[in-house]
């Protein structure tokens, strides 16, 4: 396929905010895309040269695509820097500058090979060569191709399209509807990797895609999990009954649940392969090179040739002999003073699941007998430590479990069916959370995702931004729908970081798959998630989280908005868009609330 053809499809995506919409041009484009190609054509769309979990980075900075473009069309890497500030987008830039350029027949795959060259320069000179192998490449192509290319190598396609979409547009496009998305979606949760799902399903069809497997260097998709509001309602949802051993007929005995602590880190996802080890996050980035530590505990406390586990990373004080809090953790996550950071802020990993183990996948074996397993692969240690579970039947040991988990600084329990599979990707009641209630307040954190800012006035308009326009995601609709506008609860610095942030992402219009009836002063990609802290949940027409209409009354039901929201972290280095909190959980916490009040 012509690269020309290709951005042509690229252009209609971007121009478009209607997900129907959106699968329907996708799908069209796939039809055209022969086998050879396929692989190559859904990274481009994701923005990328391979999966997101392959340590391959274009690395190119604004400064570096700037001077590319600027040579290409024989300007001057000035200029081209002073129309980026002024349009902020360097898409926008090399459309510009390639004004007049009728570009060449060179083909996707000819543009994918250059990109590859320019992801795999090293050595002395590398910025030059990278620019040179760029710019030379700008040279061959029209200016929309021109527009869309610039933005892979800088990592913002501003498509907006999630991999939900994608998955619709290849089961429409090969299996001729959307009815089996779901098979394509769990081969993807079982290796991330839609690049791998596109083209086994090109060359060996929807077989060939269920048969795809786990891949020890591949990254499952985390499960995740569902919220509940006390112990009783875990017990009486969580919990099921079993034929009693005893005396009575019908006789039934409560099967219980298993209990875990839950630790407020981030999920570091260990492969090990021999002397191999590799780490992912639950964004499916590599973080290997990062944890040394963790490196080191693997290869000396794993009992298995190959393994894959599902761990939580904490940073913990040696001299006060005491975990510490997320905000201290994520400062580990870096890529420089990797060493010096290891001294000061050494990591411990609870253990706290097995997902394959000597060439056998455990997906689908049920929590007990991974848990057995588990058992004999860890060697104790103080570096990664197997998490302590119990099972329990009733919900006053919940609640004593949960008060001493509250009592020890953690943050509640994890609350699991023992009979459950690990779900890659999933979010249900098999696996749920419970943290403590605070009075006026909501019983947990919102993950919410900013959709926009508002300018700010008076002090704030130095900052660029007096307000956020922030949403959560609607998983059933693949979309983002709005929730809050969200002006305190950030520093100075905070908001000057926002702004500096969200202007890279920035767009002139709204991104697809957002849902809102408020129109921010800036619109920007659906990238950034924040941890909010807000008194309640209420109901408001201006917001679109949750609202419906009535197919037969016509009755509006209004969104769902929160109440006196303040900012309390930020989240997007651990959790993409589609991982903040969905419509569904906003809606149980908004009738726990209810229940309470009542």
């Amino acid at each position: 396929m012509k690269f020309s053809d290709f951005s042509e499809y690229l252009e209609k995506l971007e121009a478009t905010s209607s997900r129907l919409l959106l699968i329907e041009i996708l799908s069209e484009l796939l039809k055209k895309t022969p086998a050879t190609e396929i692989e190559k054509i859904v990274y481009l769309i994701q923005g990328r040269i391979a999966p997101f979990f392959a340590p391959i980075e274009i690395g190119m900075a604004e400064k570096s695509v700037a001077a590319s473009i600027a040579i290409a069309y024989g300007g001057s890497k000035e200029d081209a820097t002073r129309l980026f500030n002024k349009l902020g987008d360097m898409g926008k830039v090399a459309f510009e500058l390639a004004a007049g350029s009728k570009g060449s027949e060179i083909t996707v795959s000819e543009v994918f090979e250059i990109l590859t060259q320019i992801a795999g320069t090293s050595g002395a000179g590398t910025v030059e060569k990278r620019q040179n192998l760029l710019s030379s490449l700008l040279s061959k192509l029209d200016p929309i191709s021109a527009k869309h290319l610039v933005r892979v190598p800088l990592g913002n396609t501003r498509l907006g399209i999630g991999d939900p979409t994608i998955l619709d547009a290849l089961a429409t496009a090969k299996l001729g509807d959307k009815s089996n998305r779901k098979l394509l979606e769990g081969a993807y949760n079982r290796t991330s990797d839609l690049g791998l799902i596109a083209k086994t399903l090109w060359d060996k069809g929807l077989p060939g895609v269920e048969r795809l497997e786990v891949r020890v260097g591949s990254p499952i998709r985390s499960e995740l999990c569902e919220r509940l509001p006390n112990a009783e309602k875990v017990i009486e949802k969580m919990s099921f009954d079993s034929p009693s051993t005893g005396s009575g007929q019908g006789a039934q005995d409560k099967v219980g649940v298993d209990v875990q602590l839950k630790y407020d880190g981030f999920r570091v996802q260990i492969h090990k392969e021999g002397q191999n080890v590799r780490m992912f996050s639950r964004n499916l980035e590599e973080m290997t090179h990062m944890f040394p530590e963790l490196i080191k505990a693997t290869l000396s406390q794993v009992k298995a040739d190959t393994a894959i586990l599902d761990t939580e990373a904490l940073a913990y004080n040696p001299q006060s002999e005491e975990f510490l809090p997320f905000q201290e953790t994520t400062k580990r996550r870096r890529k420089h003073g990797i060493e010096e950071a290891a001294l000061k802020l050494p990591l411990k990993a609870f253990v706290f699941d097995i997902l394959y183990k000597d060439g056998k996948q455990l997906l689908d074996e049920p929590l007990t007998k991974r848990m057995k397993i588990l058992d004999g692969v860890i060697k104790e240690d103080d570096v990664l430590i197997r998490t302590k579970n119990q099972t329990v039947k009733d919900p006053k040991t919940l609640s004593l479990l949960l008060e001493d988990a509250i009592s020890k600084g953690l943050e509640g329990l994890v609350v699991k069916r023992l009979e459950s599979p690990y779900e890659a990707g999933g979010r249900n009641f098999n696996w749920v959370k419970l943290k403590r209630h605070s009075d006026g307040e909501l019983s947990d954190t919102i993950d919410c995702v900013i959709l926009g800012y508002i300018s700010g006035r008076g002090k704030r308009t130095a900052f660029g931004a007096g307000a956020l326009l922030v949403g959560v995601y609607d998983k059933t609709k693949d979309e983002f729908v709005s929730i809050s506008r969200i002006g305190t609860g950030l520093t100075d610095e905070e908001w000057r970081e926002i702004h500096k942030r969200a202007d890279k992402i920035k767009l002139d219009h709204k991104p697809a798959r957002v849902n809102s009836l408020i129109a921010p002063s800036v619109w920007i990609e659906p990238e950034i998630v924040i941890e909010v802290l807000a008194d309640e949940i209420t109901r408001s027409p201006l917001h679109t989280a949750g609202a419906s209409t009535s197919s037969a009354s016509g009755e509006k039901t209004p969104g769902f908005a929160l109440r006196f929201p303040r900012l309390v972290s930020f989240r997007d280095k651990d959790k993409k868009a589609e991982d903040a909190t969905s419509v569904e959980e906003i809606k149980q916490l908004y009738e726990t609330q209810y229940s309470r009040q009542k």
